[in-house]
């Protein structure tokens, strides 16, 4: 599992949690007593039949900037990653959208460019996967070529951006991604941009807890042009006051890419009943996200983990921690032992509480799944693509039917890239495009 300034700030303990606890390379949670048992036997066959005839599509997985540059990030070899084209086949894991990532930084000419260098860098690499490997994997520009490449044997991929910010200024930037396979964009991520309001502020950015209200002047723009180009306009990560306005404002149906439940998990990134509701009446799906800290959270872990590494810096005589130096040592691990023992990770059955939940809000046909792998998420049970089936698993065990599976794994999330499509060609045809 990589260490990027994406997970530092957005989670308190997912990025260590699963490998302390030994579970990166699981590939089930059974026990042998529960593996011989004719019961689970029996249920075996119906999770590994519904991986044969469902799509299964995770709608956010991070990936490596130099993933298809570097060797040690060549996705079709078993990598560190949480996701390659193994751990998919073996986990049965059919498609995902991969991200365009940056961390937001200082707005600034210099700040713009190198977030599109980033953004241009991810989506070269992304294409790269399916040049490389154009027997295993095709992209997906439309929801009907998702169907026709998994029809194929293939896996899927297509792409998402996360954090506005890879635009920068210019708007012309979003038809630009579009064409390059960019099918939503998260209005902000972690600190406010030009374009909405973080839900997460950056205090090393000097935000306040406010800066646009919302919807920023720009942002209403940047809403109109992704609805006229048919690329959905992603609510995960932004402010309560942007997630209910860009809901309202945007004319074609929104998504939460990757957001967990408010009343189940209290953070901040997480979304509330009226949020949720608000999402679905606007056609939207909820894709619930399989991060530790938004499945379970505590607001006591964030400042015993910082605790915990500045321990850990002074036993080496350092100021601060240092992830380089500190993280692969004796005296981490111990420490961080220690941590877990007290802030366990979330589990699979806890994550799935999340999906039960947005279900019986909002109805079964507004609810979808997310990893967040490589950007921090993982839980006991499902902390990398090998993992997968124990998702379905779990669905199984609570009585979900074959159907209903199939909706929540990818028929929503292609159902709901039908109808943004539907939307963007009536509303362009009304305006005379």
């Amino acid at each position: 599992m990589k260490l990027n300034r994406k997970i530092i700030a957005g989670s308190a303990i997912s990025a260590f949690a699963l490998i302390i606890a030994g579970c990166s390379d699981q590939s089930s949670t059974q026990s042998e007593e529960e593996v011989i048992t004719p019961q689970v036997m029996d249920q075996e066959e119906v999770v590994k039949g519904i991986h044969e005839r469902v799509m299964t599509l995770d709608t956010h997985v991070d990936i490596h900037e130099d993933m298809t540059f570097d060797p040690k990030f060549d996705p079709g070899t078993l990598t560190e990653q949480q996701v390659d084209l193994p751990k998919m086949d073996q986990g049965g894991l059919d498609a995902a959208f991969f991200i365009v990532y940056m961390g937001q930084t200082e707005r600034n000419e210099q700040g713009y460019a190198e977030a599109k260098r980033i953004a241009n860098r991810k989506f070269d690499a992304i294409h790269r996967m399916t040049e490389m490997y154009p027997d295993l994997i095709g992209f997906a520009y439309t929801p009907e070529q998702a169907r026709e490449i998994y029809a194929s044997g293939r896996k899927v991929a297509t792409i998402g951006i996360e954090n506005g910010y890879a635009i920068g200024k210019d708007l012309s930037l979003i038809e630009e991604y579009y064409n390059r396979g960019a099918r939503y964009m998260t209005l902000a991520h972690n600190g406010h941009n030009d374009i909405c309001d973080s839900a997460q502020p950056s205090a090393r950015l000097g935000d306040e807890e406010e800066e646009h209200g919302g919807v920023s002047e720009f942002g209403f723009k940047v809403i109109d042009e992704m609805n006229r180009v048919g690329m959905m306009v992603d609510i995960s990560h932004v402010s309560y006051k942007c997630m209910m306005q860009a809901t309202e404002y945007s004319k074609v149906p929104p998504i939460a890419s990757h957001s967990g439940v408010h009343a189940l998990a209290g953070h901040v990134r997480n979304m509330t009943d009226e949020q949720m509701i608000a999402l679905a009446d606007a056609g939207g799906v909820m894709q619930v996200v399989a991060f530790s800290d938004y499945v379970k959270f505590n607001p006591e872990a964030g400042p015993a983990q910082e605790k915990m590494l500045q321990e850990v810096a002074e036993a080496f005589g350092d100021a601060e921690f240092d992830f380089k130096k500190h993280y692969d040592t004796p005296e981490f691990r111990e420490a961080y032992a220690k941590f877990l023992e007290m802030f366990p990770p979330a589990t699979v059955e806890e994550y799935v509480d999340h999906i039960d939940y947005a279900v019986n809000l909002i109805g079964i046909n507004h609810v979808g799944i997310a990893s967040d792998f490589d950007g921090g998420g993982g839980i006991v049970g499902w902390n990398n693509a090998i993992e997968t089936m124990n998702v379905t698993r779990e669905l199984v065990k609570r009585g979900y039917t074959e159907e209903q599976i199939g909706k929540i794994w990818s028929g929503n999330t292609l159902a709901l890239w039908e109808r943004v499509n539907e939307a963007t060609a009536r509303l362009n045809a009304e305006n005379g495009e």
